[in-house]
């Protein structure tokens, strides 16, 4: 009798064998069919042994009750307990699988598929397998005598007779065996049309390559002849209604489930070929039509069942061309889609859970080992096995994988794989997902030997290995080509020069010979640099392969590292800072102006890092003000100031080009800005600022040279155009007015002459060729033009605006903002255009027809010759031009009246228009997308190419490069131009509405 309060002592021992729910389990062993065997130790050990103890009590006491009688009942406890191999195998099964257990409770014989145990039991082949369902004549049957196989091999692998590799290929095996048994039902079922055909079934996935899960679709193509004498056509839909038939029987749920579904997707076309095709007309198909992806598909192609002669026909047939795909012309392109395409498709919630798709899944390590098959199997027979352990061992014997970098993937692949096998297991159902309930994490850890503590052993052994083949995957690529450039160990085997050539070329290298001098380079010796690059490169080159232009990521970090390789920090920086190394290799490889500005002061480099002394964010106009007019005050004259005042431009060029290109491509640990308007702004923000805090030093710097501490009259420079809008892109030049004004009583043209030299020299400075970017200062909105003086008094502008100006010139000054040099003459100046650029009571008439007339001149007068309109970003339709002056028409018409409007910014003042309700939220929103859009495109164009230009490159490459910059991956340029003429319509047709009121 137990004392109230105390725990039994069965009680005490169940949860020392890691039952969780010790007073359940009491309960069934307190029940009638375990009376026999109640207190045998053995037992208890034995179902302490299992993944899920309570679950296996569970199950056996189920088995018990199902059997047909007390004398079965005896039966089966009797060998239980005296046959270790059964009840290892029994309990083992039960305490892993709830589907079987519910197998065994409808079918309480098949427990005795498990007591044999003869050598051939062990690893069963096809053969034992077809003997297994040889009875089955009907899909009923057939499913029940496919569990009973399915139990035994469950049973080997839960007691670790069989490793993955051997589970995996007994899974095949059963499925080839079933396959060819559900085909000789379907046959039995329409011998007419049996007589008709010739039917052979190709296994492809992983049921061809002889690793098939325990729940997997397993995928198929048909190859189908007319019997000699027979009608092709009728040969055919003969052979479609077996195929048909054998699918169906395989995948329909009955009253016994269903086995798995067969799929026959891969076949050419797809869903909307035909399920049936000749081999000519598959091979016809193959040499015309087929994508990379479906020669991929082929490296596992095995014929498995109906007529195996045409199926190795058909294999003979297709593998010459399987391994010619790598020399497609558009491998590349199809190879980096497809490594991107595999995570794109995962819903957020689930990515983390992912054991095949995810990132360090099993889909990496499979790719990755395809992939190199692809490269090197045609010239090397050595590595065409379907099976990815398989051709890893092979790779790795033929130099193509590192050694060492193979013996962890294998590893980790097979604990993975491990994992997903016992997720299955459990109910029988396909899925990739681990879950989520601490009892399934419980059950799965101890079914992998983690008994201590599973649930944390399991996540943090799975983890780790997801951790090895996401850091190995992408080395496995480039990791042989150091070794064979770098040669430190004689005698291993390692890359032909000519693989090399071909492992670059198909990762997108499209000069392999530079590629490889570059390589030896950086990673040959035995020096610590040398050591360094070799555990950086393989990582870098992968980041290089995955922009458009892999040559020229790897050739500028070559320069970089030329330049700063004997630094103490450079290398350090790359190996220990996490973004550095990717951030960089971001930016040496999405085109010409970012690498120009950081090989002008490879030091600039420190930017990229985590540290407190780098980091990507914008500074300040006042922290760069500071920054600059202290170089000025340090420097000896003029020149040497504005040198200086130039430097600091320059690195912070690279800091905002550096930050937009990462936050446009999005690194392994953060994904690309979502907000692209805010990247639009945070690029003019920065450049604006920059630029002003340039003309403020440059500005002291003259007049400190020329007169001193104190210039002859106040001298105020005021920003135009997207200078003053905050809105510079990296090619803008700085459009601006220069105003002074005489202090009382101070001769004028002395002070005239004094402001004229002030604008002629900052002119020059700003302008003198150097390692540094100019800054070109374009004063021609100024009265006049180019035919007025550059600088005017106050009193003149006044002036001239009083009595000449014009309306454009009201427009244009809507950009007008003080920048640099004297504040007080600066806010004068704002407060003589206000009245001129927000008139009171809005524009009349004849004012707003002569701004459409100018757009309509602009429009048809401005456009280069030989451009496409509607690929234009500034005077095309829809461009930058149409968004502007339609929110610049708001503001001259409304500004008066809403004080929103009265901002240099164009989204700004859209906003606005918005909320004063002058234009829709559907119409701002379609401006506003328009607008950054084109924005984005100009910043694209001037970072890939280093140039300026409104339109898109004509260069394939320098495309495919702003296609990047842009969110879109290989192949997707022409969906890009789509986009833009689509925004650029709809932005049109709102501006012909709200600007020429059509």
């Amino acid at each position: 009798m137990t004392v109230p309060g105390r725990r039994s002592s069965t009680f005490t021992r169940l949860l020392r064998h890691g039952f969780t729910d010790p007073s359940a389990a009491e309960r069934l062993l307190d029940s009638d069919e375990l009376t026999p065997v109640r207190n045998d130790p053995v037992l208890l050990e034995a179902l302490g042994a299992t993944a899920d103890p309570d679950l296996a009590l569970l199950g056996l006491v189920r088995l018990l009750e199902a059997q047909p009688g007390p004398t079965a009942r005896r039966e089966l406890l009797d060998t239980l307990i005296a046959a270790k191999p059964l009840r290892d195998r029994l309990l083992g099964v039960l305490g892993a699988s709830a589907a079987l257990g519910d197998h065994l409770a409808r079918h309480p014989r098949d427990w005795e598929a498990l007591v044999t145990y003869e050598p051939r039991d062990l690893h069963p082949g096809v053969e034992e397998f077809e003997r297994g369902l040889s009875e089955a004549d009907d899909p009923v049957s057939l499913r029940v005598a496919y569990r009973r196989c399915l139990l035994s091999i469950a049973a080997r692998d839960v007691c670790g007779t069989t490793d993955l590799a051997e589970t995996a290929a007994e899974l095949a095996d059963l499925a080839t065996a079933t396959l060819r048994a559900a085909l000789a039902i379907a046959r039995a079922a329409a011998p007419e049309d049996a007589a008709l055909c010739r039917l052979a079934v190709i296994a492809m996935g992983k049921c061809g390559g002889h690793e098939l899960n325990y729940v997997s679709d397993v995928d198929v193509i048909f190859v189908g002849e007319a019997l000699e004498g027979a009608d092709e056509d009728k040969a055919l839909r003969s052979a479609t209604r077996l195929a048909s038939h054998m699918m169906r029987i395989c995948s329909e749920t009955t009253v016994e489930g269903s086995i798995w579904p067969v799929d026959a997707n891969l076949r050419p076309e797809g869903r909307n070929g035909p399920l049936v095709r000749t081999l000519s007309s598959h091979l016809a198909y193959y040499q015309r039509w087929a994508k990379t992806w479906e020669f991929q598909a082929l490296l596992k192609a095995r014929p498995v069942a109906g007529d195996i002669e045409l199926g190795e026909e058909y294999v003979a047939a297709l593998e010459p061309l399987v391994w010619k795909a790598a020399e497609r012309e558009n491998f590349v392109t199809d190879v980096q889609k497809m490594r991107r395409r595999v995570v794109e498709n995962i819903p957020a919630a689930e990515i983390d859970r992912e054991l095949k798709l995810g990132p360090g899944g099993l889909r990496d390590v499979e790719f990755a080992v395809q992939l190199l098959q692809l490269v090197h199997g045609r010239a090397d027979a050595g590595l065409r096995s379907g099976t990815t352990l398989d051709a890893l061992q092979a790779l790795a014997a033929g130099g193509y994988v590192g050694r060492a970098d193979a013996v962890q993937l294998d590893e980790s692949y097979r604990f993975l794989r491990s994992m997903e096998h016992r997720i299955q297991l459990y109910r029988l159902r396909r899925t990739h997902l681990v879950p989520e309930d601490e009892a399934d994490q419980r059950r799965i850890g101890r079914s992998l030997g983690l008994r201590v503590e599973p649930v944390a052993e399991l996540n943090r052994e799975w983890r780790r290995h997801a951790a090895v083949v996401r850091r190995l995957h992408e080395k496995l690529f480039y990791r042989p080509l150091l070794d064979a450039v770098a040669q430190l160990a004689p005698g291993e085997a390692r890359l032909s020069p000519e693989a090399a050539r071909e492992r670059l070329v198909a990762l997108g290298y499209n000069d392999p010979a530079a590629a490889l001098r570059h390589l030896e380079a950086l990673a040959s010796g035995v020096t610590r640099k040398a050591a360094i690059q070799r555990t950086l490169l393989p990582v870098l080159l992968g980041w290089f392969a995955d922009s458009a232009d892999p040559d020229a990521g790897l050739l500028n970090f070559r320069k970089v590292s030329d330049a700063l390789g004997k630094t103490p920090w450079y290398l350090r920086l790359l190996r220990d800072e996490g973004a550095a190394a990717e951030n960089l290799a971001r930016v040496l490889s999405a085109g010409r102006l970012a690498p120009d500005l950081l090989m002008r002061a490879p030091e600039a480099v420190a930017l990229l890092g985590d540290g407190d002394g780098g980091g990507l964010a914008p500074r300040g106009r006042e922290h760069l003000e500071q920054e600059i007019l202290a170089a000025v005050r340090r420097a000896e004259n003029a020149q040497q100031a504005v040198t200086a005042a130039r430097g600091v431009r320059r690195r912070e060029l690279f800091r905002t080009a550096a930050a937009d290109i990462v936050g446009s491509y999005g690194t392994e640990t953060q994904p690309a800005e979502a907000d692209e308007g805010a990247l639009v702004d945070r690029v003019g923000a920065a450049i604006s600022d920059l630029t002003a805090a340039t003309l403020a030093g440059t500005l002291r710097a003259v007049v400190r040279e020329g007169w001193g501490d104190t210039l002859p009259t106040r001298f105020a420079i005021i920003g135009m155009g997207r200078f003053g809008g905050h809105e510079l892109g990296y090619g803008s030049d700085a459009d601006v007015l220069f105003v002074h004004e005489p202090p009382e009583g101070a001769d004028e043209r002395v002070a005239a002459d004094a402001a004229g030299k002030v604008v002629s020299e900052m002119r020059r400075l700003l302008q003198i060729p150097s390692a540094d970017p100019p800054l070109l200062i374009d004063a021609d909105l100024r009265p006049e033009g180019k035919s007025g003086p550059p600088v005017r008094t106050l009193k003149s502008y006044e002036a001239y605006y009083r009595r000449w100006s014009l309306v454009w010139e009201s427009q244009a000054l809507l950009r007008a903002e003080p920048v640099a040099g004297d504040a007080e003459l600066g806010r004068r100046f704002v407060e003589l255009i206000d009245p001129l650029r927000y008139p009171a009571e809005g524009l009349g008439e004849d004012a707003v027809r002569e701004i459409r007339r100018l757009k309509a001149r602009m429009e048809s007068e401005r456009m280069p010759r030989g451009a496409d309109p509607k690929l234009h970003t500034k005077l095309g339709p829809g461009g930058l031009s149409d968004v502007e002056w339609t929110v610049q028409l708001l503001q001259l018409q409304h500004g008066w009246a809403e004080p929103g409007l009265r901002t240099t910014r164009t989204r700004e003042a859209l906003a606005a228009a918005c909320a004063a309700e002058l234009i829709s939220t559907e119409n701002a929103a379609i401006l506003d997308e328009a607008w950054v859009l084109a924005t984005r495109v100009r910043n694209a164009v001037m970072l890939v190419r280093g140039r300026a230009g409104d339109t898109f490159p004509s260069d394939g490459r320098e495309l495919a490069a702003v296609g990047r910059y842009l969110g879109y991956g290989d192949g997707h340029v022409g969906d890009m131009l789509d986009a833009y003429r689509r925004s650029a319509r709809r932005a049109r047709a709102v501006m012909e509405e709200l600007f020429y009121g059509a």
